[in-house]
């Protein structure tokens, strides 16, 4: 436990208090009333409202949209299944900065829906709602629709012998069973709305504020530190309750149910009913998912000239006098995000592994104190970690703000509860009879390890650096603060590029975003063919 304390201690901890701590204190002392003061004015009232009713309305939305694939996944069997799951839980490892990009191509200025029909919806809450649904899909399919396809389909097939309608039966036997899940990923779709930066910067524009997007407002624009500390500790307390609440939800599901094998769950649709379930499901992700994806690598392709590659040309070189952008070529962000994201997936790794070790090999609230430590960065802004970063590690020995560390180890925070929540499970369900049996033949604890739990946890371990390494490739919120000029990441550069007018620039958007979103796409694809986890869930 040492290594991963000294690391949150030093990297997360210390940062985010000093940026909390500017906030209240004053010259005459500590002025903790300036939380009254804050969360009392009209301006900040409206954006609890908005940040609370958005998260609201998104989660509904997700639900109502993602349940029926969510069955269609668990029951049905048909060609191209596998192909098409991976193709919907794109989206949820895509960077927020992509996701917005890519629905301004379809909903905004110049956008499919404005040639059309000449409808804007950029600037709109609609945007927001339908970008919300986009990248949360796959968290409703996956976790609800892979505990549906372990549930034993005769329980339900019991209840009709008896006399109960389709309806009843369902209602009766399967929806209870299944409430937990629903709740789960429903706590998990609004902590991800909740906390919802890039998607509403792009596409809500001045008119909509979340918690997250107004911290970034108040630090980086204002300078209102006292501003942006209470807003820190309001999205802190919030999204701490959202993650109790979701580990009792959890909980519950996993002591309340006896699953079986999904392949004895799963056959070929029957009846008319049944097929345009499937067709719907399938035109969903055709338009929700695969449409905005394809907008986006077409508008990235036609250039003034026509259809060619001269955005991605452009891209190599960084202009000249007052229209630069940038100081380096925006596509030396590629090879700056594919570096940094290589060595935040091995911080996190590294870091992640001796955590999940030690949740697995030690027990009492000493342990749970620090599994829920680990999921703190998931509750903090990350624009606060990464403003903290600045104004923290500033002086030796740890005098980090002109050194390239400083954007792996923040993008390092994001990337360990992932490397915990892939390696725990896999971690104790190794019999401890075989590391007793390997110590008692004369094996070190690190002999044991190396020749007992790295073949078994091998897979998880290519997992775990897999959603690490995606995780990292898309973090914005704090990168935005501690990337160097000269050595922007490929979420920053996109950034940088959407606040510059211009065909060119808008088109070189489009570009970098389709090559983080190939990017992103290529670890999923190869996560899905290592994945361990046979339930389907994240």
């Amino acid at each position: 436990m040492a290594v991963p304390v000294a690391f949150f201690a030093l990297f997360f901890a210390y940062p985010v208090t000093a940026i909390v701590g500017r906030g209240f204190r004053t010259d005459d002392g500590w002025r903790f009333g300036r939380i009254g003061e804050v969360l009392g004015r009209p301006d900040i009232l409206d954006v609890l409202w908005f940040t609370t009713w958005q998260a609201l309305a998104s989660t509904a939305l997700t639900l109502l949209i993602a349940l029926p694939g969510a069955y269609v996944f668990a029951r049905f069997a048909f060609p191209g299944k596998q192909v098409l799951r991976a193709v919907v839980t794109v989206p949820f490892v895509l960077p927020t900065v992509v996701v917005g990009t890519a629905f301004l191509a379809v909903l905004g200025r110049g956008g499919l829906l404005d040639e059309l029909w000449g409808v804007r919806l950029d600037t709109t809450v609609w945007a927001i709602l339908l970008a919300h649904v986009f990248f949360n899909y796959a968290v409703v399919v996956r976790t609800v629709g892979g505990l549906w396809s372990q549930l034993d389909p005769r329980q339900e097939e019991a209840a009709r012998v008896l006399g109960a309608g389709r309806f009843a039966a369902f209602r009766r036997v399967t929806l209870p069973a299944l409430v937990p899940a629903v709740a789960a990923a429903a706590l998990m779709v609004f902590l991800f709305t909740f906390t919802s930066f890039g998607v509403v910067q792009i596409l809500g524009g001045p008119a909509y504020s979340t918690l997250e997007v107004e911290v970034y407002r108040q630090t980086a624009q204002l300078l209102d530190l006292p501003t942006a500390a209470v807003l820190t500790l309001v999205q802190f307390t919030a999204v701490g309750a959202i993650l109790a609440v979701h580990a009792v939800a959890v909980r519950r599901r996993e002591r309340a149910l006896k699953l079986v094998d999904p392949a004895q769950t799963s056959r070929r649709p029957r009846g008319a009913g049944q097929w345009a379930l499937l067709g719907g499901v399938l035109l969903t992700a055709l338009l929700l998912i695969l449409l905005p994806i394809g907008v986006l690598v077409e508008r990235s392709l036609d250039g003034p000239g026509g259809y060619g590659f001269g955005y991605y040309r452009a891209l190599q070189s960084a202009g000249s006098g007052a229209t630069s952008t940038f100081l380096v070529p925006p596509l030396e962000a590629v090879g700056n995000s594919l570096r940094y994201a290589l060595v935040a997936t091995l911080i996190a790794l590294v870091v992640g592994g001796l955590a999940a070790a030690a949740l697995t090999r030690r027990a009492g609230r000493l342990v749970r104190g620090f599994d829920a430590l680990l999921m703190l960065p998931l509750g903090v802004s990350a624009v606060t970690v990464g403003f903290g970063f600045l104004i923290t590690l500033d002086k030796p020995p740890f005098d980090l703000r002109t050194s390239w560390i400083l954007v792996p180890l923040a993008q390092a925070l994001v990337g360990v509860p992932f490397v915990v929540r892939t390696m725990l499970p896999v971690l104790r369900a190794v019999d401890e009879r075989l590391r007793e049996a390997a110590a008692v033949l004369g094996a070190s604890p690190l002999r044991a390890w190396r020749e007992v739990d790295l073949p078994l946890v091998r897979r998880a371990v290519l997992v775990a650096a897999g959603f690490a390494f995606a995780v990292s490739l898309g973090e914005f919120g704090a990168t935005v603060f501690i990337a160097r000029p000269d050595t922007p990441t490929l979420p920053v550069a996109v950034a940088r590029l959407l606040g510059r007018s211009g065909e060119l620039n808008y088109g070189q958007v489009m570009a970098l975003s389709t090559i983080l979103m190939l990017v992103c796409a290529v670890s999923l694809l190869l996560l899905e063919r290592i994945r361990t986890d046979r339930s389907g869930e994240f």
